[in-house]
């Protein structure tokens, strides 16, 4: 990587905190606490791609968190053609949230690419997610300490994609663009959403998408090592 870069803007979920491991940690969780009798895995099979696309639409302003949050369980029980009330399902999504940040797998390296990186640029987040969930992530997972600032959309009243929450993070760290790269999992998010602002950007293809053939990308964090 060319000398010129100071600082390094990741993504959290499912980039450096595991979001699916730990979500499905929590619905186990939270299905015992509320009695809810359902095979966790099939669950989660279905409950994944629907949470994706709900993103996508929240990501795009049109949904709102809290029907993000409720229609996400609300389609998964469904389409598993089980009936729930919804007082339970606002219950769950609640206890969700709760419960969430009770569990801190890290991608394998994470630690040890921040330990690397920590010294010789100054480290951010760039998140999608939620104030209150996102910050207690980085506390609980023990790494709060490497990362300089955290920006996230409820901040800024926008998502990634957008611009203007690219702009935000620069101003909060006080750098520039050409300065900048950005390393995320989500290629419309983070990627395109980082390149079309002037932001270099590097993808985290744990997803193992198809992908432009101009595009950085590493398969796993310690690759990262190489671009710096």
């Amino acid at each position: 990587m060319h000398k010129k870069i100071t600082d390094i803007f990741f993504d959290l979920d499912h980039t450096l905190w595991d979001f699916d491991k730990n979500s499905g940690l929590t619905f186990y969780k939270i299905f015992k606490i509320n009695k809810v009798d359902v095979n966790v895995s099939h669950f989660l099979k279905l409950y994944e791609p629907i949470n994706l696309n709900y993103w996508k639409l929240y990501r795009d302003e049109k949904i709102d968190k809290e029907s993000l949050r409720f229609a996400r369980l609300n389609d998964t029980f469904q389409a598993l053609n089980i009936s729930v009330n919804q007082e339970l399902i606002h219950q769950l999504s609640k206890d969700y949230i709760t419960h969430l940040s009770s569990f801190n797998h890290l991608f394998e390296g994470t630690i040890d690419l921040l330990e690397y990186l920590k010294p010789k640029y100054n480290l951010h987040i760039i998140t999608n997610g939620f104030h209150e969930v996102q910050q207690l992530k980085l506390e609980k997972a023990k790494i709060d300490s490497y990362f300089k600032t955290v920006t996230n959309s409820e901040m800024v009243g926008v998502k990634k994609p957008n611009p203007k929450i690219f702009k935000h993070a620069l101003q909060l760290a006080n750098t520039t663009k050409q300065q900048s790269i950005m390393i995320g999992d989500n290629y419309e998010a983070d990627i395109l959403g980082a390149l079309h602002y002037g932001i270099d950007a590097i993808c985290f293809n744990y997803h193992k998408v198809s992908l432009d053939s101009k595009i950085k990308k590493v398969d796993s964090l310690t690759e990262l090592k190489s671009y710096f």
